[in-house]
């Protein structure tokens, strides 16, 4: 489940006698919180309408409030996708629906990822890059970096019938092939075919590790072409080091003529990486690879604040060049600004850096750069800094502005599957883990939120704070976040009286998780459905059975889809148990 790179809307449901209940430290047995989750974009006046149409048939199955969000709750100062006031006509009339359905009103308050990003994209978490080579060419700064070198990308050699010089490959002959006959460039290409029954594990992979420097960004590139391959979402590009390296959104068809994918990443601390591509878990059909290259990644997503250091010095690094003087002003204006504000891209074209005349940098001199660069996870989710003060300035003021605009009944708090995290320089200057400023951010951001609208309810996903979820001690790092086990401790930051959205529903863990926070005394809603069958429902409402407050349940839905809306309240929370 991924909320944070999702225009969303929760509509949650309360009354009175139920708000009572969800007080006491027992479970109450009509449940408190009745919740159905609802996606929408609120700039557009037909879209208020289809909420309100969703929210009285909501209202009339049983379900007993509204919590809404909408990516412009952090938005609420920027004008490329905000119009003001047309917007808050919009969403003060869904607001007064609300009033006149009699549903309780609760807001997902400014996140902390692209949408707050929106305000000021340099403040997302920085990646560093540390003595990236570059040369003057033709009157700019251009990556030159020699330390990363892929073999034989091309496919062109091989050291034995379909066995390409340089790669390691799954089941040569059988899986993975040197194709002559069809290539993106030169007269080879690495095929992989027909993988169910060959490979024991259903896998065409091919692989090769690299020796690489520490703290340099890179970009792969790789030309790929399927036909009738069975699944195409089984193929991935991975670059592996002391963790994954990247994240990409890769989006193939059956068949597909040759494509690009690219792929930008930071070595970290990694001194050496691993590239592996292909299918794990295909079927039939053929998949060809070809052109698999690197090049310096550049300042593409250059991030550039007062927290993260710039330099530009000489391989001797005995002189130190200006910016403005020996460079123009080094910058991407298209970090996390491309098609709209707060959109990061992958990859385009890099940005160029002009040296200008009157420059103690001559044609053909070499230099070493520091900088960061923002890293993106699935094609788009990217995070602020954790550490970085000047986020808190943005939430204060987006958060005081939905306060005003929509006088909510609770809010709700944004942290959520945070994916990078830990790297950025002040994180590292700072001495503060990433765990460290995670348990700091949630208790400041609920104070934020009691001093802003005192008395309102705080609620906060689970997934972050849950040693059975993403914060369980595994052994293993956690995307592109700093350490190992990187969030274990974090419920160290909730507060007994914040209520826990609980959306640990897979079978595994699921009790323990729900044991946790009920010993800790945070109450619990329990979120499921997720587009499958509310039946689902049932095995987790029976591990609830006894435990102290379990205060209600959310319908959610990822695909609007609300054809169980009034099943599920009969599962969770049958005639018998309702008001």
């Amino acid at each position: 489940m991924n909320r944070v790179f999702q225009l969303m809307l929760f509509a949650v449901v309360l009354c009175s006698p139920a708000m009572r209940a969800a007080e006491s430290d027992h479970p109450a047995a009509t449940p408190a919180y009745k919740l159905v989750k609802i996606c929408s974009n609120f700039m557009f006046a037909k879209n208020v309408d289809d909420v309100i149409a969703v929210l009285t048939k909501a209202s009339q199955a049983g379900y007993n409030g509204v919590a809404i969000t909408d990516s412009k709750f952090s938005r609420w100062f920027e004008s490329v996708t905000v119009h003001r006031p047309e917007y808050d006509t919009n969403v003060k009339r869904l607001r007064q629906a609300c009033r006149d359905l009699g549903l309780k009103f609760f807001a997902f308050s400014c996140d902390i990822s692209n949408d707050l990003l929106s305000n000021d994209p340099n403040l997302a978490e920085g990646m560093p890059v540390i003595d990236a080579p570059f040369l003057v060419k033709n009157g700019t700064l251009v990556g030159v970096d020699e330390d990363f070198a892929i073999v034989n990308g091309s496919f062109e050699q091989s050291s034995a019938a379909d066995r390409p010089t340089g790669w390691s490959v799954d089941d040569p002959g059988s899986v993975c092939f040197v194709d002559t006959e069809v290539a993106s460039e030169g007269t080879s290409s690495l095929r992989i075919q027909d993988i169910k029954g060959k490979n024991a594990h259903g896998n065409g992979r091919i692989f090769q590790t690299i020796a690489v420097k520490p703290f340099r960004y890179y970009h792969l590139s790789l030309m790929v072409k399927t036909r009738d391959f069975v699944s195409a979402d089984s193929i991935h590009v991975w670059v592996h080091g002391k963790q994954d390296l990247e994240f990409p959104a890769i989006d193939l068809k059956t068949t597909q003529d040759w494509t690009r994918i690219d792929i930008p990443f930071n070595t970290l601390d990694s001194t050496e990486v691993s590239l592996r591509i292909g299918s794990w878990g295909g079927v039939s059909g053929s998949l060809w690879i070809d052109d698999v290259r690197v090049e310096p990644g550049g300042f593409v997503n250059l991030l550039r604040r007062e927290s993260l250091p710039f330099s530009i010095t000489s391989v001797d690094r005995r002189t130190v060049y200006v910016e403005g003087t020996d460079v123009a002003d080094v910058k991407d204006p298209k970090t996390g600004n491309t098609d709209w504000p707060g959109l990061y891209k992958d990859w385009y074209g890099q940005p160029s850096v002009r040296v200008p005349v009157g420059s103690r940098l001559k044609e053909g001199d070499r230099v070493l750069v520091g900088y960061s660069h923002a890293s993106i996870v699935y094609g788009y989710g990217v995070f602020a800094c954790l550490n970085e003060a000047k986020v808190w300035p943005l939430i204060e003021r987006n958060l005081h502005e939905l306060h005003t605009v929509l006088q909510p009944d609770g809010y709700i708090m944004p942290y959520d599957e945070i994916r990078q995290q830990g790297w950025d320089d002040g994180c590292v200057t700072s001495g503060k883990t990433p765990v460290a400023n995670l348990i700091a951010h949630t208790r400041k951001y609920a104070q934020m939120i009691r001093a802003e609208d005192p008395g309102k309810p705080i609620f906060a996903w689970s997934d972050l704070y849950d040693p059975y979820h993403n914060a369980q001690k595994k052994g293993e790092p956690y995307y592109l976040v700093k350490g190992i086990d990187p969030w274990v401790g974090s419920w160290e930051g909730l507060d007994k009286d914040i209520v826990i959205l609980n959306w640990h529903g897979h079978p595994e863990k699921r009790a323990e998780s729900l044991r946790f926070f009920a010993d800790r005394g945070n109450r619990q809603v329990l979120c499921g459905f997720y587009d499958a069958t509310s039946d689902n429902m049932v095995p987790w409402l029976k591990e609830a059975e006894g435990l102290k407050g379990i205060d209600g349940f959310m319908y959610t839905t990822w695909g609007n889809n609300y054809s169980e809306l009034s099943k599920f309240l009969d599962v969770v929370a049958p005639p018998s148990h309702r008001p």
